[in-house]
C-alpha cells in the first residue's frame, strides 16, 4: 500500500468547517447525526488512501459518536438546571479553530503582500507579478474536494461479491506517466471523465495518489465545480511533461 504524507494537510476540524460551509448550516447549531454519518463517510476514503494523517479522524470520529450519542438518550431534567448541550465542546473547538485559521490566512496575506514591498523611493520600474487565472481559481480548493470526487466514482462502481484476488504491478510514477499522456492532447479534464478510464478501483486509487503528488509539485490545479462532486484537473502552464522523482 502507498502512503502519502502532506505537509500542509487540513486535519479533522478542516472537515467540519468544509462541511459547515458546504451546506451553509449554523456553526452553533450543528446537526449531529448528518455530520457524523458524512465525517465516517469521508473517513473510510482517506483510510484507503492511507494518508499519515487518518488517525487525527479517527479519532474525531469517535468524538462525534459520543456525542451523537448522548444526545439520542433520554435527558434528566432536574429543577433549576439546564441540560447542556452535549455540542458545546465541539462547537467551542470549531470557533476558536475557524478564529485562529482565518488569522493564520490573514497574516499569511500579508506576509506575502509584505515581501513585494520594497523600501526605495522610485517604485515606478518594479515588477509586480500578476495572478494568473489558474491561480486564482484556486482560491477556495481544498484536498477534500478530490476525496469527495474519489469517494463518488467508488460507489458508481459496480459491486462484485466474488472476485479473483490479483496482484497488480501498478506504481504511481506508471500513473503519473498515464497523466502526463492523458493531458498531451487537452489542458483540462473532470475526474469523473478520467476515471472512467481506469479499469480497476486499485488504478482510480493509485491515480489519486498521482494527483496527490503532482498537486503538491505544483504541476497540476484543481478547482471544484458547483453544485457537484466532480472537480475540474488543470495542467499547470508552469508544468514541465517530465516524470517527478518519488525515491
Amino acid at each position: 500500500m502507498y502512503k502519502v504524507k502532506l505537509e500542509q494537510f487540513e486535519g479533522p476540524l478542516d472537515l467540519l468547517l468544509f462541511f459547515i460551509k458546504r451546506d451553509e448550516i449554523d456553526i452553533k447549531d450543528i446537526p449531529i447525526a448528518k455530520i457524523t454519518d458524512e465525517f465516517l463517510g469521508y473517513l473510510r476514503y482517506i483510510e484507503m488512501l492511507d494518508l499519515d494523517i487518518a488517525s487525527e479522524f479517527i479519532v474525531m470520529a469517535a468524538t462525534l459518536m459520543q456525542i451523537k450519542v448522548k444526545m439520542l438518550l433520554p435527558t434528566l431534567e432536574r429543577e433549576g438546571e439546564d441540560e447542556e448541550d452535549p455540542r458545546t465542546d465541539l462547537v467551542r473547538q470549531l470557533l476558536e479553530y475557524k478564529r485562529f485559521k482565518e488569522a493564520a490566512e490573514e497574516f499569511s496575506s500579508l506576509e506575502e503582500e509584505r515581501r513585494q514591498l520594497f523600501f526605495r523611493n522610485d517604485f515606478s520600474a518594479d515588477e509586480y507579478e500578476k495572478i494568473t487565472e489558474e491561480q486564482d481559481a484556486l482560491k477556495n480548493v481544498t484536498l477534500f474536494h478530490l476525496i469527495g470526487a474519489f469517494k463518488n466514482v467508488i460507489e458508481r462502481m459496480p459491486k462484485i461479491s466474488v472476485h479473483t484476488v490479483e496482484r497488480l504491478n501498478v506504481t504511481i510514477d506508471e500513473q503519473i506517466d498515464f497523466l502526463y499522456t492523458y493531458f498531451s492532447t487537452k489542458h483540462e479534464s473532470t475526474f469523473f471523465e478520467l476515471a472512467v478510464l481506469l479499469p480497476t478501483k486499485m488504478h482510480i486509487i493509485v491515480t489519486v495518489l498521482a494527483l496527490l503528488e503532482l498537486i503538491k509539485s505544483h504541476q497540476i490545479l484543481i478547482r471544484p465545480i458547483p453544485s457537484s462532486d466532480d472537480i475540474v484537473i488543470n495542467i499547470s502552464s508552469r508544468t514541465v511533461h517530465q516524470p517527478i522523482s518519488l525515491n
